[in-house]
């Protein structure tokens, strides 16, 4: 029991010099950090007001082809960028994102998000100041658009993560604003949401392990309705949501 105790200690002592990481880590999830998210439905407004969605189930099988298409189109982006968190890196996986999404609607849903996420984290995660560097070098140069998976990605690799854990960190999110959004728009109850998410991390999981450390050259779009949907949006007479 006495070795057990100073092993710990030991490790305690090694994991305290990354403590501020691993704090900023978790931060980066949270979602108080103000960075757009809970502004954008994945299309589940218009799915509803498209009848789409009628029910329970529905909303489930929405949220699964959500989590799906995150993980064929942006986790390859996620992925990249956590390996190699530079500018160079950055601008070029910007670039290709960019021309991929050709969907107005979700290609400028991604820029929001992403612009907030950078402006927030180079604000935020001080102990990063390269990040701030970054956001200083490419703002209004249209060196880069900002989209919202690259700048993700970057951050978590800045922040120490393994690819692995952003790419798990990315699809946790978007998981996180769908149901929110399905709760603000009368889908599901906020236990029913809660219970909606501990479901779905079976789903997630089997999502993760289908699409991770995927090269961008792999990145799809995999749920061509979603990607409709996404694009009657701005075309609803009345909408709460930005996306």
């Amino acid at each position: 029991m006495e070795d057990d105790m100073i092993i710990d200690k030991k490790r305690r002592k090694i994991a305290s010099t990354d403590f501020l990481l691993q704090w900023s880590q978790w931060q980066l999830l949270d979602s108080i950090l103000p960075t757009g998210g809970f502004a954008h439905s994945f299309g589940l407004e218009a799915a509803m007001q498209a009848r789409i969605i009628l029910g329970h189930e529905d909303f489930k099988n929405q949220v699964i082809h959500i989590l799906e298409n995150a993980g064929s189109l942006l986790l390859p982006f996620v992925y990249s960028a956590t390996l190699s968190p530079d500018l160079d890196t950055w601008q070029r996986l910007d670039k290709i994102l960019d021309a991929t999404l050709t969907n107005e609607v979700s290609r400028k849903a991604s820029i929001a998000q992403g612009s907030a996420l950078m402006r927030v984290a180079a604000a935020v995660f001080t102990e990063l100041p390269y990040l701030k560097a970054m956001r200083d070098a490419c703002i209004g140069s249209g060196a880069v658009s900002f989209h919202h998976a690259p700048i993700f990605g970057m951050i978590c690799g800045l922040l120490g993560m393994d690819s692995e854990t952003s790419q798990k960190a990315y699809i946790f999110i978007t998981m996180r604003d769908a149901i929110s959004a399905a709760t603000r728009l009368n889908l599901v109850g906020p236990l029913g949401a809660a219970v909606l998410q501990h479901q779905l991390c079976v789903v997630a999981e089997s999502v993760l392990e289908k699409w991770m450390d995927h090269t961008v050259e792999e990145a799809c779009q995999t749920a061509p309705l979603l990607d409709t949907l996404q694009g009657c949006h701005s075309y609803l007479f009345s909408r709460l949501f930005c996306s």
